[in-house]
C-alpha cells in the first residue's frame, strides 16, 4: 500500500504539474542527443571529415554528462535544488548558441562537451525532487511518469531534426535547443517549488562528499542496482550512436524517416514504462527487474545473431533492438528507486553516481562502436548484446549479496 511521505503533493493538480516540469526537464537530455542525430552525415559532409569524427561529438556529450552529474549531486544537496538547475540550463543555453555557430567538427566537439555539462542538472535534479518528495513506491510511479513525459523526445526529437535538417539545416537544431531551455528555465523559476529546505541542507567539505561516494560505491545493494540501470542505459546509448550509421548509411533509410524507426523504438519505452507504473504495489519490484533483465539480454542475443547472419533483413535488426529498448522503460524507474531508497539524506549525490555510472558506460559504449567499426550493424548489436548481459550479472549482486555499505535514513 502506498504511504504518502510528508511532503508528498496533496492534490492531482500539483502531483501532475510536478511530473510535467520534471519530465520536460528530464527530456532535453534526449532531445540534445536525438535531435541532432539524422544530421550526422549532413555535418560529417559539411566540414569534410568522416562520421565516426563526427560521432565522437556524441561521445564528448557523454563524457561530460558523465563527469558533470558527479558535481550537481553534492551542489543540489548543499545550495538546493533550484540554483542548480539554474545554473545547468543557464550553461546548456550558452553551449549550443556555439554549436549553432561551430565552424569546425573541433569546435562542435568542444562545446557539445560543454552543453552536457549543462545538461547534468535536469537529469540528475530531477531525480532528487522525486526522493525528496515520495518514498520508494512513490518514486516508481512518479519516476514512470517523468519517462511517459520524457518519453516524447526520443519520438519527436529524431522527426523534428530531420524536418529543421531538410528545411533549415542542422544548425537550427541547436537554436530550437536554447530556447527550449529558455522555457523551461522560466517554468522553473516561477512553479517549481524549492523541495530541498535550508534545514535538510548538507554543507560538506570535499573530503565528506567523497566520503559519501565512497559509502554509496560499497553499498552493495546500491551498486547491485545503479549498475543495472547503467548496463541497459549503456545498450540504449550504443543504439543511439550506432544508429544513424545502421538505418541511414547501411540500410538506406532516409534522413527525414529516420525518426520514424527511432520513434517506434521510443514507443516501447512509454508503453514499458505506463505498465510498470500499474504493476508497482502488484508484483514485487526487483522480481519485475530480474524478469524483465532476463529479456534484454535475450534480446541482445537475437540481434547479434541477426545482424551477423543477415537473417530477416532490417525488420531482423529492428525488432530484437524493439525488444531490448522496450526493457528500458521497465528496468531504470526500478533500479534508481531501489538504488535511492535508502540514502534519503543524500539523494542529489546518490543521483548523481547513478547518472554518471549510466553516462560512464555509455560513452565507453559508443567508443567500442567507433572503434570496431566495419560496416555492418554487429558491432553495434556486439556492445547492445554485452550491456543486456552485463545487467543480468550485475542484478546478481542484489540477489546473493547483502549490503554491506552504511546507509543513510531516508
Amino acid at each position: 500500500m502506498h504511504v504518502q511521505s510528508a511532503s508528498e503533493p496533496h492534490t492531482h493538480a500539483h502531483y501532475y504539474r510536478l511530473a510535467l516540469i520534471l519530465g520536460a526537464l528530464t527530456a532535453i537530455g534526449p532531445l540534445a542527443i536525438d535531435m541532432y542525430l539524422p544530421a550526422l552525415p549532413t555535418i560529417a559532409r559539411e566540414f569534410g571529415t568522416a562520421a565516426s569524427v563526427v560521432q565522437g561529438s556524441l561521445a564528448a556529450y557523454f563524457i561530460g554528462i558523465a563527469i558533470g552529474q558527479a558535481f550537481y549531486g553534492p551542489l543540489s544537496d548543499r545550495f538546493g535544488r533550484k540554483p542548480s538547475l539554474y545554473l545547468g540550463l543557464a550553461l546548456f543555453m550558452i553551449a549550443s548558441i556555439g554549436c549553432a555557430r561551430a565552424e569546425s567538427v573541433d569546435a562542435l566537439i568542444a562545446f557539445r562537451f560543454l552543453q552536457a555539462l549543462g545538461g547534468c542538472a535536469p537529469i540528475v535534479i530531477p531525480r532528487a525532487v522525486v526522493r525528496d518528495h515520495f518514498d520508494q513506491a512513490g518514486s516508481v510511479r512518479m519516476l514512470s511518469m517523468l519517462m511517459l513525459v520524457m518519453g516524447l523526445g526520443p519520438i519527436l526529437a529524431p522527426l523534428i531534426g530531420g524536418q529543421l535538417l531538410v528545411y533549415f539545416g542542422w544548425r537550427a537544431v541547436f537554436w530550437l535547443l536554447t530556447a527550449y531551455a529558455a522555457i523551461w528555465l522560466t517554468v522553473v523559476a516561477f512553479l517549481l517549488p524549492e523541495s530541498l529546505p535550508a534545514s535538510r541542507r548538507l554543507r560538506q567539505p570535499i573530503s565528506d562528499v567523497l566520503a559519501v561516494y565512497w559509502r554509496l560505491a560499497r553499498d552493495r545493494k546500491f551498486m547491485g542496482h545503479a549498475l543495472s540501470g547503467a548496463f541497459i542505459f549503456s545498450g540504449l546509448l550504443a543504439y543511439i550512436s550506432g544508429s544513424p550509421v545502421v538505418f541511414i548509411e547501411l540500410f538506406h533509410v532516409p534522413p527525414e524517416r529516420f525518426g520514424v524507426y527511432f520513434g517506434i523504438n521510443a514507443c516501447g519505452i512509454i508503453a514499458a514504462s505506463q505498465i510498470n507504473r500499474w504493476l508497482v504495489g502488484r508484483v514485487e519490484t526487483q522480481r519485475i527487474v530480474r524478469t524483465v533483465l532476463v529479456v534484454a539480454m535475450t534480446a541482445g542475443l537475437f540481434l547479434v545473431v541477426d545482424a551477423y547472419s543477415g537473417f530477416g533483413g532490417f525488420a531482423g535488426i529492428l525488432i530484437p533492438l524493439f525488444c531490448y529498448i522496450a526493457c528500458h522503460g521497465f528496468v531504470l524507474p526500478n533500479t534508481t528507486a531501489l538504488a535511492m531508497s535508502s540514502h534519503g539524506r543524500v539523494a542529489g549525490s546518490a543521483s548523481a553516481l547513478l547518472g554518471t555510472f549510466q553516462f560512464v558506460g555509455g560513452a565507453i559504449a559508443g567508443s567500442v562502436i567507433g572503434a570496431f567499426a566495419n560496416g555492418t550493424p554487429v558491432p553495434m548489436a556486439a556492445v547492445i548484446a554485452g550491456c543486456g548481459a552485463s545487467a543480468f550479472l550485475a542484478n546478481r549482486l542484489v540477489t546473493i549479496t547483502p549490503s554491506v555499505g552504511t546507509r543513510s535514513s531516508a
